[in-house]
C-alpha cells in the first residue's frame, strides 16, 4: 500500500487519519512526511520486534529536520484508545510518565504521522522493567576523529568482548557513530550491566589512551572515540534499530555485519555503511533482520 496519496488507512483493524503527506521533512533530500510513513510501514516487519514491549521516547520534528524539535516521553495527547502505554515512575517529578509502547503497525504509523522521526527504546521490556535484556555501547568520535575511527574502535571492542566470551552485534548510528549491542536475555539487573559497561570502557581507555576516552567531557574527546557506556541505565533510551535519524538526509540506524565494517575500512570508504531509508528497505528485502539475534541470544555477564 502506498501512503503517498492516502489520507486514511486501516492497519490491523485500526483506522488512522494521515495528514500533510506532501510536507517535506528532509529538505536536502526532498523526503516527505508521506515517504517517512511509507518507510516505517514497509520496515515494520523487522522493526516491530525491536520495539515490542519496550517503552519509547520520541524525538518529534513537526516542521522537519531543519526546524525546532522536542523530546516527548509522555504519550501524546489525543492518543487512540488502542495505543498501549506503560507507566514509569519519575523520582524527579514524583509521578509516573506514561510511555507509548509500540506493539503493532498501527501505533508505529500513528507516531510517524506525528513526525516522531526518531524512536528511542529502553533496554528492558515490560513488565520486567528492571531487567536489562541487552547492553549497548556507543562509539562516538570526537572531531577530528570520525566514522572510520569509530568503526576501528568498534572492531577492537568486538574482539575485547569476544575474549570475555560475549558475542556482539553492530549497527550504525545513522551519523558518525557505531552502536555495539550485547544481547543478554537472562536475569540481570541494571546495577550489574552498568558496572560491567563502565569497567569495559575503562579497560579500553587504559589499553588505548591515545584513541579512547570513557568520559563525556568535550575537552577530553578531541580526536578520540568516546566509548559511551552510560546508556546502560534503567532510565536511559537508545535509538532503536531501523529508526530514522534527524540528519540532513533520511539516514537510518542500520544493523550491519562486522564483515561490512571491516570491508569498508579496508576500502577506506567508511561512508559505505551509512544507509538512507530506501537502501535499508533493499537491505531488509535481501538480508532480513541482521539484528534478530539480539532479541533471543542468551549470554551471561563475566567479570572484567
Amino acid at each position: 500500500m502506498s501512503t503517498a496519496q492516502a489520507s486514511r488507512v486501516t492497519l490491523g483493524g485500526r483506522a488512522l487519519a494521515l495528514s500533510n503527506l506532501g510536507k517535506v521533512l528532509y529538505p536536502e533530500a526532498g523526503f516527505t512526511k508521506g515517504q517517512v510513513i511509507d518507510y516505517y510501514l514497509r520496515v515494520s516487519p523487522v522493526m516491530l520486534p525491536h520495539l515490542k514491549r519496550r517503552p519509547v521516547s520520541l524525538k518529534r520534528y513537526p516542521n522537519g529536520v531543519d526546524g525546532k524539535f522536542f523530546f516527548q516521553k509522555n504519550a501524546p495527547t489525543g492518543a487512540p484508545a488502542w495505543v498501549k502505554t506503560f507507566p514509569v515512575y519519575s523520582q524527579a517529578k514524583g509521578e509516573d510518565t506514561n510511555f507509548v509502547v509500540v506493539n503493532n503497525q498501527a501505533t508505529l504509523i500513528w507516531l510517524a504521522n506525528l513526525a516522531a522521526l526518531e524512536l528511542h527504546t529502553y533496554l528492558s521490556r515490560t513488565p520486567n522493567f528492571l531487567a536489562a535484556t541487552m547492553m549497548v555501547f556507543d562509539m562516538d568520535p570526537g572531531p577530528p576523529a570520525g566514522l572510520a575511527e569509530a568503526m576501528t574502535i568498534a572492531l577492537i571492542f568486538r574482539d575485547f568482548l569476544g575474549e570475555l566470551g560475549l558475542t556482539s552485534f553492530p549497527k550504525t548510528s545513522g551519523g558518525k557513530g557505531v552502536h555495539v549491542y550485547v544481547p543478554l536475555n537472562t536475569a540481570v539487573g541494571f546495577d550489574r550491566t552498568k558496572r560491567f559497561a563502565h569497567q569495559a570502557a575503562l579497560v579500553m581507555e587504559k589499553k588505548y589512551p591515545g584513541r579512547v576516552v570513557s568520559l563525556m567531557r568535550k575537552e577530553l574527546r578531541a580526536g578520540k572515540v568516546f566509548v559511551d557506556w552510560s546508556q546502560n541505565d534503567e532510565h536511559k533510551t537508545t535509538a532503536c534499530a531501523y529508526t530514522l535519524r534527524a540528519r540532513a538526509r533520511p539516514t537510518v540506524s542500520t544493523p550491519v555485519t562486522w564483515e561490512e565494517i571491516e570491508s569498508a575500512l579496508r576500502r577506506k570508504r567508511p561512508e559505505s555503511v551509512v544507509f538512507e531509508a530506501p537502501q535499508v528497505l533493499e537491505r531488509v528485502a535481501e538480508l532480513g533482520d541482521l539484528f534478530a539475534p539480539v532479541l533471543t541470544m542468551k549470554q551471561k555477564l563475566p567479570k572484567v
